[in-house]
C-alpha cells in the first residue's frame, strides 16, 4: 500500500506555487531500518531527471540524517544539470551530508522545525576500531573532529611543544587508531572544506562568509549532533528562506505522508511481530524517490522473521538475568533493493 497518489498531489501543488518542479529524496530514519545517502541514489535520480530536460528550477524536498559525503557532491552536480536553479525544501531535516547537499543549492527553505547540522565527516572503514561487547566486524567510526580535538588538547589546552611528548601522544593515539585510517581522516577534513566551498559558490559570494560558514560547520559547532535551525543558518549567511503559510502546510502535509508510509515514528519490535506464530513476512519501504512524472521508488526490505525451532537458553552467568529460555528471533532476508511502487 502506498500514498504516493496523496503526495504526488502536494507536489504539483508545491510546483505550481515554486514555478518548479519537484524531486523528493527521503531517507528513512526508523530505527533499526535507517538508510542514508549513498553512491547509488544519483543514477536513480536520472530515472525522474530525465522527465524533466531543460526545467527552469527544481525543488528539492529533502529529508535526511546525511550519508555519503561524495554522493552528496555528485548529486548535487546531477541535478544541476538538468536546471537553471536549484532549490532545497526541508520540511524536518537535512543533516551532514544533507546540509552539504543544501550548500549547493540557490536557496534554503526551512520550516520552524527544520534543520541542518555540521559536516565534519566520519570515517568507517574495517581498520577502524572495534566496539566493545559487540561482534567482531563492527566498527566505531571515527570522527574527523574528534581527531582533531584529540590533538588540540595537547597542544593549545596543555600548551605541549616538547616533540618528544607530542610524538608520544601521537604514538599513543595510532595505538587506538589505525595509522591509514588516521591519514584519511586528515584527508577527509580537507575534501569536506574543498567540496562545502565549491557548493557554496552557488549561494554565498562574500569570501569572508563562506570561510566562517565552512569555520562553523566543520568543526566550531561543537558536536556532530549540534542542530542548525533557520534563524542561525540566516545569521552564517547562508540563503534561507521562511516558506509561507501555504507552503508552510503543504510542506508539512508531504512529510506527515512519508513518516506514516515509511513509519517513522513506529517502533521496530520483532518479538511483538512474530507474537504468537512461528513465522511472520515482512516488507518494509526504507527510503523514497519521488516526482511527478518519475513516480515513486523505494528502497525495500523484505523477508520473515522467524522463531527458533529449538530452545536457545542464556548463559548462566550474563548479568542480571537467571538461567532460561531466550526469545531469539532470526531475520530471513529475502529481497532487499530498489522497486518501482508507482
Amino acid at each position: 500500500m502506498t500514498d504516493y497518489a496523496t503526495r504526488k498531489a502536494l507536489y504539483e501543488q508545491i510546483g505550481a506555487k515554486r514555478a518548479s518542479k519537484v524531486i523528493a529524496l527521503v531517507n528513512g530514519d526508523r530505527p533499526a531500518w535507517e538508510t542514508q545517502l549513498s553512491r547509488d541514489f544519483p543514477d536513480h535520480m536520472v530515472d525522474h531527471l530525465d522527465d524533466m530536460p531543460g526545467t527552469e528550477k527544481i525543488s528539492l524536498i529533502l529529508h535526511t540524517n546525511g550519508g555519503d559525503t561524495l554522493a552528496a557532491w555528485r548529486l548535487v552536480h546531477l541535478v544541476r544539470q538538468f536546471c537553471k536553479k536549484l532549490e532545497v525544501l526541508i520540511p524536518l531535516k537535512a543533516l551532514s551530508a544533507g546540509t552539504l547537499i543544501s550548500l549547493g543549492c540557490d536557496q534554503i527553505v526551512m520550516t520552524k522545525q527544520a534543520s541542518l547540522g555540521p559536516i565534519d565527516p566520519s570515517i568507517t572503514t574495517p581498520l577502524n576500531p572495534t566496539v566493545p561487547g559487540a561482534g567482531p566486524g563492527v566498527r566505531a567510526p571515527v570522527s574527523v573532529e574528534a581527531i582533531k580535538g584529540y590533538l588540540e588538547i595537547a597542544t593549545k589546552e596543555l600548551a605541549i611543544k616538547d616533540d618528544a611528548a607530542m610524538a608520544s601522544i601521537f604514538t599513543a593515539l595510532s595505538a587506538q587508531v589505525h595509522p591509514i585510517v588516521l591519514g584519511q581522516v586528515f584527508r577527509a577534513r580537507s575534501q569536506i572544506q574543498f567540496l562545502a566551498r565549491q557548493l557554496l559558490k552557488h549561494q554565498v559570494i562574500d569570501s569572508e562568509k563562506v570561510d566562517a560558514i565552512i569555520a562553523f560547520l566543520c568543526s566550531e559547532s561543537g558536536s556532530h549532533d549540534y542542530s542548525i535551525d533557520r534563524h542561525e543558518g540566516r545569521g552564517l549567511g547562508l540563503n534561507i528562506e521562511t516558506p509561507d503559510e501555504e507552503l508552510y502546510n503543504l510542506m508539512r502535509e508531504v512529510h506527515k505522508s512519508y513518516r506514516s508510509e515509511l513509519q517513522l515514528n513506529e517502533p521496530y519490535d520483532p518479538v511483538a511481530l512474530v507474537a504468537a506464530n512461528q513465522s511472520v513476512s515482512y516488507s518494509f519501504k526504507r527510503c523514497l524517490i519521488e516526482s511527478v512524472d518519475g513516480g515513486s521508488q523505494a528502497f525495500v526490505s523484505e523477508g520473515h522473521l522467524n522463531k527458533p525451532t529449538q530452545p536457545q537458553f542464556g548463559p548462566v552467568n550474563f548479568p542480571g538475568m537467571a538461567p532460561g529460555i531466550q526469545d531469539q528471533i532470526v531475520d530471513q532476508r529475502d529481497f532487499e533493493g530498489w522497486r518501482k511502487i508507482a
